[in-house]
């Protein structure tokens, strides 16, 4: 299994399926500027994409007191940006079905932290710009798309265990992915969505998360912010007082309020362990 290997299988996937890439055309023009009528009848006239948005909406996760049940509902609270990001994720899931267990976690907890990152950034940022918080909560929703594609690597390799006991035991889970491999999974992510030819900010942000480069100061704040989440929320620590405390230093570093993503990160985490306690409670 190697880097080159890798790329080898991400270029023999398939295309995006045919609504996604649809709706994919529709988000060309920008998320301010689309035809949000277009939007719904498009999403609505793919029943099985409809029917899981609509489920990943009503995740407990969201929080919302009331049942989601229509897409025209669904846009109207959500905004278009998070409804992009939802149809991505549907899409890029259909076609990285991958087991997480080489993570430590099941594929149930994995989908709880790629959504604990986009509520996180949507939360914590919004205050500091909330048009940038709708841009960048999309992308931390889909950005751990890496981890499933490299997961299927292993799994059919001679390096499960290896993996495993690796990524167990260290701390600095990127550096350990680029030791094993010459790169890292965010930066995978960043390859799958060049070839499919998704947002290219998204591509030129993960590409970034984990290589320097001269990044425009725009970008560089992106990825300055993506780094704050991913800290805070991943399949090693979600939303641990460690995490958080490490992640408030990085807020720090960037010039920005540490008290204030403490409290959203203390209460997305209070929030989610509410959640966990009512699925033990449906055991």
């Amino acid at each position: 299994m190697t880097f080159k290997h890798i790329i080898t299988q991400l270029e023999s996937l398939p295309p995006l399926s045919n609504t996604p890439f649809i709706i994919q055309q529709i988000y060309s023009v920008g998320a301010q500027n689309i035809d949000i009528l277009k939007l719904v009848k498009v999403i609505e006239n793919d029943a099985v994409l409809a029917a899981n948005i609509l489920r990943m909406i009503n995740a407990p996760i969201y929080g919302f007191s009331t049942k989601i049940a229509s897409i025209s509902q669904a846009v109207t609270l959500f905004g278009t940006d998070e409804i992009y990001g939802l149809v991505l994720k549907y899409a890029v899931d259909e076609q990285l079905k991958a087991d997480t267990d080489i993570y430590g976690v099941n594929n149930k907890e994995f989908n709880d932290i790629c959504q604990l990152q986009s509520t996180l950034m949507l939360q914590w940022y919004s205050k500091i710009d909330i048009r940038h918080a709708q841009f960048l909560a999309p992308l931390a929703l889909i950005m751990e798309s890496g981890k499933l594609v490299l997961a299927n690597e292993v799994m059919k390799s001679n390096y499960i265990k290896k993996f495993t006991l690796g990524y167990k035991n260290t701390k600095y889970v990127s550096e350990f992915e680029h030791s094993l491999l010459g790169t890292t999974t965010y930066y995978l992510s960043g390859l799958l969505f060049e070839y499919w030819k998704l947002e290219p900010l998204y591509v030129e942000i993960l590409k970034g998360l984990d290589f320097e480069d001269n990044y425009s100061p725009k970008i560089a704040s992106f990825i300055d912010s993506l780094d704050v989440v991913r800290t805070a929320v991943n399949p090693k620590n979600a939303l641990t007082k460690d995490s958080i405390k490490e992640a408030a230093e990085l807020v720090e570093d960037i010039g920005l309020e540490p008290e204030h993503f403490v409290k959203v990160a203390s209460r997305v985490r209070e929030q989610y362990n509410k959640i966990l306690i009512n699925r033990m409670r449906k055991k």
